[in-house]
């Protein structure tokens, strides 16, 4: 197996010329760091019996961040040089100003490493991706007759960053990622449906192209899209709700997490403003945010300030007790920083981002939540959803969800939406499954025009009293 080791910025960036730079954009500032990047990423489509998409890009740079109080400026460069980066320093000091600030202290060291240094994309041939796509592609079609149409993706990046802090610290990391994902399109008498499934982590690709991994996808993916040709027209109104477990935790990622990121609290703009140490979700709700599990897409050894990585509560038996926070907000709001300072690339400044967000499971039978229902849905499966973080609420689609009633499951519904606010919704949970999963690794999440992986989970929850939108009943 092929591995990639670390190739250091000192040819490009050496310390010795580097540091004084820095240190004079940095002088008076309260914190601030050179950020290097080289990635590299690889996507292949095979889409209806054929290759239809071979990217390949490479790209490399840094930014330079200088932060004094709630202001920092920030500059960045295609260009690793010397030079590049003393125009990126002017440009980022102007942001300090004079006046003397606080250098804050350096990020704890850590010897923490979540995940291996393989480069994904090179450790596999062209070959073999485009033949395990072409696998997958008759694969699926083979299942069933009603398939007309397969679409199987792989992509494959590694990340390779470090940072540089003014007082010489340097923190070096290396990220790879991978990703399988295969959608089916079935038709029946005239009416076609989809359905898709996927996933992978920061691993090789050794396990996502072995057959009994895209197997089981191809056969996921299938299995969604004839629930959805039987699906019947959703009902709308207000009624009970019972969330599956694992992908579901989308919607606890977006319409409660972003509101437990430490700059939206800080601002005062979140729905969780000002309620530390209150209540705000029902008797034995437990919500973390923990980039530090093995292999995870949302996991990382360190956050790109150099935090490393931490397991933190956010929500504990309902109270609120914790935020995630990057280094700036939580110097401003006088806590410890969370790992959780995350850019999308060295184009972008940090700021507070989810890892991994979940839910601890309950001791619940999944089966009994279900029974506990007189008239809702059982959604298991989430498409789009939209949020807004100042009052939490949210609007998502199912893509796969069931009619129940009087504690029965019915026939599918298709079209559903919920809708609702996370505030409230956290109020209304009344049971929690002893089913806690994580999502299969697929998730991105966009804050600010930047898109980072994240992970999301939780076990089965019942939910009463939320909105649902679909054809009237």
């Amino acid at each position: 197996m092929d591995t990639t080791a670390f190739r250091p910025f000192e040819t490009t960036l050496p310390e010795d010329e580097a540091l004084p730079v820095l240190r004079a954009a940095l002088q008076g500032a309260d914190d601030g760091e050179i950020f290097a990047e080289r990635t590299k990423s690889e996507a292949l489509v095979f889409d209806d019996g054929r290759l239809r998409t071979a990217s390949y890009d490479a790209a490399e740079g840094f930014g330079l961040r200088a932060v004094r109080g709630e202001v920092a400026g920030y500059a960045h460069s295609t260009t690793m040089s010397i030079s590049a980066l003393k125009r990126a320093s002017e440009t980022a000091r102007l942001a300090v100003g004079d006046g003397g600030g606080t250098m804050a202290p350096a990020p704890q060291a850590t010897n923490q490493k979540l995940y291996s240094d393989i480069d994904p994309i090179s450790a596999q041939g062209f070959p073999v991706k485009v033949d395990t796509l072409r696998e997958i592609d008759a694969f699926a079609r083979a299942l069933d007759s009603r398939v007309v149409q397969v679409s199987a993706t792989l992509a494959a990046s590694i990340q390779e960053v470090e940072i540089l802090r003014a007082d010489g610290v340097r923190v070096r990391d290396v990220r790879p990622m991978t990703r399988v994902n295969v959608s089916v399109i079935v038709e029946e008498n005239g009416r076609r449906e989809n359905g898709t499934a996927g996933g992978g982590g920061r691993v090789g690709l050794d396990g996502l192209i072995a057959a009994e991994d895209w197997q089981a996808k191809a056969r996921e993916a299938l299995r969604v899209a004839l629930v959805n040709l039987e699906a019947e027209p959703a009902p709308a109104g207000e009624m009970d709700v019972v969330l599956g477990p694992g992908w579901p935790g989308i919607l606890l990622h977006e319409a409660i997490g972003h509101g437990l990121e430490g700059d939206f609290n800080r601002k005062g703009s979140s729905a969780f403003a000002g309620l530390m140490g209150q209540r705000i979700a029902a008797p034995g709700v437990t919500v973390l945010d923990d980039g530090t599990i093995t292999d995870r897409r949302g996991s990382i050894t360190v956050d790109d300030e150099g935090t490393p990585s931490q397991k933190t509560t956010l929500i504990e038996d309902g109270i609120l007790v914790g935020f995630m926070q990057d280094r700036q907000n939580a110097r401003l709001m006088g806590v410890d920083p969370t790992g959780n300072g995350r850019r999308q690339s060295f184009a972008h400044a940090p700021m507070p981002r989810m890892t991994n967000t979940y839910m601890l499971g309950g001791t619940a039978a999944p089966e009994d939540l279900v029974k506990d229902i007189k008239d809702g849905i059982w959604a298991v499966g989430f498409g789009g959803g939209q949020v807004d973080i100042t009052n939490g609420k949210f609007v998502f689609s199912c893509t796969e969800a069931y009619r129940v009633k009087n504690g029965k499951i019915g026939a599918p519904v298709k079209g559903a939406t919920l809708i609702g606010d996370g505030a409230t919704a956290l109020q209304k949970i009344r049971g929690l499954g002893n089913d806690m999963a994580l999502d299969p690794g697929m998730g991105n999440c966009g804050k600010q025009g930047q898109w980072v992986p994240v992970g999301v989970g939780q076990p089965s929850v019942l939910m009463g009293g939320l909105t649902v939108g679909g054809s009237a009943t």
